[in-house]
């Protein structure tokens, strides 16, 4: 079963989201989640913004290509059933 997080993002009403995998590249933490825990749906890259020391941690969703497609392919060789693809290609 996978971990549920809640975003609260500011001025907005809050998102629940499944953690599906974790992994840091290069001193930065990102996250895999999706709105589904099981069954096709989107999934979203998230990155570790939070200063050490945070009581709460910030994250913002990867957006550059170059960064996007470096993480997407470190994921998907660590969930082998799993296909990311790419909306914006």
């Amino acid at each position: 079963m996978a971990e549920k997080i809640t975003f609260q993002p500011e001025g907005e009403e809050s998102v629940e989201f499944y953690v599906l995998e974790q992994t840091v590249i290069g001193g930065v933490t990102y996250i895999l989640v999706t709105e589904e825990e099981e069954g096709d749906g989107d999934a979203y890259i998230l990155k570790d913004l939070s200063a050490t020391g945070d009581t709460e941690a910030v994250y913002e969703m990867v957006t550059d290509d170059v960064e996007m497609d470096a993480v997407s392919s470190v994921f998907a060789s660590m969930l082998e059933d799993v296909d990311l693809v790419n909306d914006k290609e």
